[in-house]
């Protein structure tokens, strides 16, 4: 299965790639039948995760009779096993192939995010908002549960968008979700680990077996609300836990799930607080996602770069501007000196470095008193660790070069650093594989230039992080009110609820098969 696997999510367009070279290039030696009297024939091509390995790909598709045939067959030495064909109607394909250990537990996933997407949409309403919004009119066929669902995610939104806050402050939600988590049967912990508005919520069936970490977050931006949609990321965590918790008890599956309610991603590094007081050291593995911009049923498992957050204050002396400025020691021009150092220094930063700030200062600023105090807020992003501690001391020389032209004294503060997001590649291939298969979500790996406290995260664990994409107007990316808007539409708590359902499934081989856990754990190794 690794071998198919590593062929699915090599890229975007690979598996469309193949089946076409298998139409146009048949090969007398590989022969698969089929029960309806079909018969397809493949070339074997070579796997790349494993030697001696071919993956045989035929997918047909009889459109005049709205028909699908499809199979997935894993060889050894270039001779297909035998498989059998299967008849579909007007649906997608479903997942299956001879080495799947549970077909049975992703029909189980998908039935438990139906039934219970209508109240998870109630709750990221609640979150998000006061009023339903939509690009288009959606089909009757939505299944009925998925209103609630939205409703939740819609309760931070609706609560926090008029003044959002950001850091460690969404109670409303962090309620709502620890509240809706008790009633589906979890074990909640509220303010855990100190951090008031973050949650555990866990479920144990059977004894012994693996724990899935699963993660949600649900803070917003100041001023903006859920510009970067937290309250889908807040719902399609629960609707994981929730499936696999069904799966475990609906297939006898020994294992434990735990809900992390994360607040502080935004800033603050709630993740990070977490992962320093112990909060992930029992989990296996941990899953999450985020939404973008970008082609609808699409997902991207790109890396993320890391983030660091620098403080700089400055100190100077009051004067009267008019009557005396050479007795006063401007703050203010030492800051503004800061921003025009680091606006000099982006002509020799490398194209996949940023750096960005903004001046405060008090209240009580006047044009004609030399201000004794002043602040700025950078935020410097490099690809790697390495790169961020080296872009991190140009960064901070450039501060300290303006508090030296000025005369003030200066205070620097970094907070800890959000490390760059490592994707684990086998839990990645897995998920592709399944969203591709079951859902008709094509998955990309675009590195990114954001940023999350979930990187931390993968360098303590295996993890996966897949961003997927709902509609928004163009220049209406993440953190912009057009993206507000988007994070509240029904068409984007749909997509979050099959990234869940992917994720679900992802984390279901990994407390099923002990080889493929193997390898999870390998490739984090590595």
């Amino acid at each position: 299965m690794s071998s198919a696997l590593s062929l699915l999510g090599h890229g975007r367009r690979t598996g469309w790639v193949f089946r076409r070279a298998l139409r146009q290039n048949p090969s007398p030696k590989v022969k698969t039948h089929c029960s309806a009297t079909h018969t397809a024939r493949g070339k074997a091509l070579p796997a790349r995760s494993e030697p001696g390995m071919c993956v045989i790909l035929a997918d047909l598709l009889l459109l005049s009779s709205r028909l699908q045939y499809r199979c997935l067959t894993i060889c050894e030495h270039g001779y297909a096993d035998p498989a059998e064909w299967w008849l579909e109607s007007d649906q997608l394909p479903a997942y299956s192939s001879q080495v799947d250990l549970q077909g049975d537990a992703h029909a189980t996933v998908d039935q438990s995010i139906d039934e219970i997407s209508p109240q998870l949409h109630t709750l990221s309403l609640k979150i998000h908002g006061t009023q339903a919004r939509s690009y288009s009119v959606m089909s009757a066929h939505i299944v009925p549960m998925q209103v609630t669902l939205r409703s939740h995610s819609r309760k931070s939104w609706c609560h926090w968008f008029p003044c959002a806050r950001m850091l460690i402050s969404p109670r409303f939600a962090h309620e709502h979700l620890a509240s809706f988590m008790a009633s589906q049967g979890f074990a909640v912990t509220r303010s855990y680990l100190g951090l008031k508005t973050a949650f555990r919520a866990e479920f144990q069936h059977g004894s012994g077996g693996r724990v899935i970490g699963v993660n949600s977050e649900y803070d917003a931006l100041a001023g903006i609300g859920h510009a970067c949609g937290h309250n889908l990321i807040a719902v399609s965590g629960c609707a994981v836990a929730i499936a696999l918790k069904k799966a475990l008890q609906a297939h006898n599956i020994p294992g434990k799930v735990i809900l992390l309610g994360t607040p502080a991603e935004e800033g603050g590094g709630g993740k990070i607080i977490l992962l320093e007081r112990g909060g992930y050291e029992e989990m296996d593995l941990c899953v999450m996602c985020h939404p973008s911009g970008g082609p609808i049923k699409s997902a991207n498992l790109g890396s993320t770069i890391g983030v660091q957050v620098i403080q700089v204050e400055y100190f100077g002396q009051n004067a009267h501007a008019g009557a005396a400025p050479w007795d006063g020691v401007n703050a203010l021009d030492a800051a503004f000196l800061a921003y025009s150092n680091i606006s000099a220094l982006r002509q020799q930063m490398r194209p996949d470095h940023r750096v960005h700030g903004v001046i405060t200062g008090n209240d009580n600023w006047l044009p004609n008193v030399i201000p004794d105090y002043a602040k700025m807020n950078c935020l410097a992003r490099a690809p790697t660790d390495v790169d961020l501690a080296a872009f991190v001391e140009r960064v901070t020389n450039c501060l300290k070069a303006a508090a030296m032209a000025t005369g003030c004294e200066f205070k620097l503060t970094l907070a800890e650093p959000y490390l760059d997001l490592k994707q684990n590649p086998i839990l990645g291939q897995e998920f592709a594989d399944v969203v591709a298969k079951r859902y008709g979500i094509e998955t990309s790996t675009t590195p990114g230039t954001a940023s999350t406290d979930f990187g931390n995260v993968t360098y303590a664990l295996p993890g996966l992080h897949p961003g997927f994409a709902i509609p928004t107007q163009p220049g209406g990316g993440n953190h912009t009110i057009a993206f507000t808007n988007a994070a509240a539409t029904q068409e984007a708590h749909t997509a979050a609820m099959y990234i869940a359902k992917g994720l679900a499934c992802t984390a279901l081989r990994a407390l099923r098969d002990d080889e493929f856990f193997k390898q999870v754990k390998a490739s984090f190794s590595a």
